[in-house]
């Protein structure tokens, strides 16, 4: 074997390992909206997500793949490869696929509880089959728009995040509020059932985070993943300490649910620049997304009145865009940043990069659903969403020796649950903290 066939295949074998890391996030992505959210719907979570990376990955390789990578239409679309006809490259497929499928599943988690699996399944369909690809080839492609103006986004705090939190905002207020969640002008918290299934979760994703960025080098470059690995640690790392400090200023207390999305605010924050900001840069950018992802959360809820279950649109979009910005900042790979005396040229193209994408995938989704509405309801049933989700849709509960063994408690809070609903009141919110 020559030294550059030896190379190819290292490089190869790098490449297929970060794609297995991203595959796995979508267990971790499983654990935490399903460990974020309530028991009756744990059966519903995991099907979605298990459904998005089956569905999605079909769709991209039939379709997404060749709009996203393919010869490109005006610097806007790609245009060659459908059904990978052409593409020699088959593992560079397997890497991007699944990050398609976890851009569409950003939106899982904002609409947990209360969406149609069949509106959800066809949204999934449009997110990888047409919006995220088009996304991707604005800014990877190589030709795209964005890129020729200067656009840098190494990992995809915009292309995957960003694109993903749009459609999932966007999706949540059209859906509208779970049942309890806002009465009378107040913001009630419906806790989720299993808080160490969601820091799973959590800790599964921070370790696919490493696939995630560091598989992008595309190479198994020695003197670029070191740093790349270093700084997605350092930046999940100062994101937790960030989130802990500020919810015990905050509140009063460290919370638990946001300091874990702390990680995935880190995370995300370092996405776009993991290969192009120092080591202090990252941490920088993680601590500084802690705060904002805590405050975003209570934006989007108080303010804006759209209910997410998992913090899904601040962990991936406000953060996603922090993100992308920061680029602008603190990049020293090109020189460009703001900090380091490259002017405010860089971080412009960045804005410019964060407000495309926003009105894009915000536009195409509020049409995509407009017509999905038309054929299947987009929301379940008021008596569906109060029996739970797995009962309606699946069949079944998540947690069979519960349902057996307190059959008699089950019964009592049946019973309980209709007393309320006779009342006019949602047994959702029973026993519930106020914020």
């Amino acid at each position: 074997m020559t030294n550059e066939a030896l190379e190819m295949s290292i490089n190869l074998v790098w490449v297929m390992l970060g794609a297995f890391f991203v595959f796995f996030m979508h267990a971790g992505f499983a654990m935490v909206e399903a460990g974020f959210t309530r028991a009756k719907n744990a059966v519903n979570i995991l099907m979605k997500n298990i459904l998005t990376i089956s569905l999605g990955g079909v769709v991209y390789f039939l379709v997404g793949y060749a709009l996203m990578f393919g010869d490109s239409a005006g610097g806007f679309i790609g245009t060659s490869g459908f059904a990978l006809l052409g593409v020699d490259d088959i593992g560079f497929f397997v890497f991007q696929a699944m990050f398609a499928a976890t851009c569409a599943t950003i939106i899982s988690g904002a609409v947990a509880e209360r969406m149609n699996i069949n509106a959800y399944l066809a949204i999934v369909v449009l997110m990888t089959l047409f919006i995220y690809p088009v996304v991707g080839h604005w800014i990877w492609q190589g030709d795209g728009w964005l890129t020729n103006l200067g656009f840098i986004d190494f990992a995809g705090s915009t292309v995957v995040h960003l694109t993903g939190a749009a459609g999932a905002l966007v999706a949540a207020a059209i859906i509208g509020p779970r049942i309890g969640k806002y009465k009378k002008g107040v913001v009630n918290v419906i806790p989720g059932h299993s808080i160490p299934l969601g820091a799973l979760g959590v800790f599964i994703l921070w370790l696919g985070w490493f696939g995630f960025n560091g598989g992008s080098t595309l190479a198994a470059d020695p003197s670029l993943v070191p740093t790349v690995i270093a700084n997605t640690f350092l930046s999940a790392s100062a994101g937790i300490i960030a989130t802990a400090f500020y919810t015990k200023f905050r509140y009063g207390h460290i919370d638990g649910s946001l300091t874990l999305n702390g990680a995935l605010a880190g995370l995300v924050g370092i996405t776009a620049g993991a290969a192009n900001v120092s080591l202090v840069g990252a941490i920088i950018i993680g601590f500084i997304a802690g705060p904002l992802l805590v405050e975003g959360v209570r934006f989007i809820e108080w303010k804006l009145k759209v209910d997410d279950p998992v913090g899904a649109v601040a962990v991936h979009g406000i953060c996603g865009i922090w993100g992308t910005l920061a680029v602008g900042l603190f990049d020293v790979a090109g020189g460009g940043g703001l900090f380091y005396g490259g002017g405010i040229e860089l971080l412009g193209v960045q804005a410019i990069g964060v407000l495309a994408v926003i009105a894009w995938t915000a536009a195409t989704v509020g049409i995509g659903l407009s017509v999905v509405k038309l054929f299947v309801p987009l929301r379940v049933s008021r008596e569906e969403e109060i029996e739970g989700l797995d009962l309606a849709e699946h069949g079944s509960y998540a947690y069979e020796f519960q349902q057996d063994t307190f059959k008699g408690l089950a019964s009592r809070s049946d019973t309980f649950a209709q007393r309320l609903t006779t009342l006019g009141k949602s047994p959702s919110v029973v026993g519930e903290k106020q914020v």
